[in-house]
Order: structure tokens, then sequence, then C-alpha cells
């Protein structure tokens, strides 16, 4: 027994004696390292788009958000993301900072979301209502693959219902 410990000592010694060897193994530790970190970190990847201060074009934002298990909480959670706007502060939020999220619900595929009146003003003329609500429709769907709809209302009122129902009507448009 002594004998194969020894045997298997002295072969892992000579293969760790050649410098490729030794960064292979190296590199090797770091990327299962790297592996488990992320496995066990409890977060996902998502997307934001706002608008540059300077012109009319569009600026993407990554931001890592918590993952709750839930798929309600974690829908919800980034449209809160969107409300709070840009960390960049060249870019304008898709809506007026008083916004708040009113009522939310996540139901058979169907994405909910009813903010306050203040959303009606839009923050930048170029980019309008109608764009702000566009953005946070199409962010919802890109970011949650399984969401079939997303409806949105302002204090109970559904806004741009059949727009929106003309616009992702076609499938290649839904991503």
């Amino acid at each position: 027994m002594i004998l194969q410990i020894r045997t298997v000592f002295s072969k892992t010694l000579s293969f760790l004696r050649v410098a490729r060897n030794r960064h292979f193994v190296l590199l090797a530790i770091i990327s299962l390292l790297a592996l488990g970190d992320f496995l066990l970190s409890g977060t996902s990847r998502r997307t934001f788009v706002f608008f540059s201060n300077i012109g009319d074009y569009p600026l993407v934002e990554d931001r890592m958000l918590r993952l709750s298990g839930d798929r309600e909480t974690d829908i919800r959670r980034y449209v809160n993301q969107v409300l709070l706007g840009p960390a960049d502060p060249r870019s304008t939020p898709l809506f007026p900072r008083e916004t708040r999220l009113s009522s939310f619900m996540f139901r058979d595929g169907v994405v909910f979301v009813d903010l306050t009146e203040e959303a009606l003003f839009p923050v930048d003329m170029e980019i309008g209502t109608f764009r702000s609500f566009l953005i946070l429709n199409e962010g919802i769907r890109r970011n949650f693959s399984h969401v079939s709809d997303v409806r949105l209302f302002i204090g109970g009122n559904a806004v741009f219902f059949e727009e929106f129902q003309r616009i992702f009507a076609n499938s290649a448009d839904n991503n």
C-alpha cells in the first residue's frame, strides 16, 4: 500500500517538473474555482437599455441580479431596476425618478406591470412615453425567455396594448 502511494507521488512530481504541465494544472484549478464561484453565486446577468443624454442612441448596461428561485420575484426585481434608472450618468432614465411599481403579477407566462401615474410624463421628449414602455416590454421579454406576453398599465389603465400586440405578433420581433 505504501509502495503504491510512493509510486503515485513520484509520478506526480515528475509530471509537475515540466513547466507546461504545471501551468496546465494551475489553469485547471483556477477554472474549477471560477466555475464553482459562478455556480454558487446565485446571480444572473440581465441587460438594461437606456438612452444617451447627448443623442438618441441606446446604451446597454449589464447588471448581475440575485436569483430568488421564483420567476415572479426575479422579473419584479428587473422592473424595479429599470425604474431605478441607469448607473451611467451619461444615460437618461426611461421613466421619471418618482415612478413606482404599483402592482406586479406573473401568471401563465404573462407579466402584468402597473406603474404610478408619474410614468405618463416622458423624461426626454425624444424618447417619449411609448418608446419607454416599448423598451421596458422588450427588456422583460429579452431577459426572461419564459415570458409570452407583457401587459403594461398606468394607474390601473392599460397602455399601448394594441400597439404592442401588433409589434410582437411576429415571433421574430419577440426577442
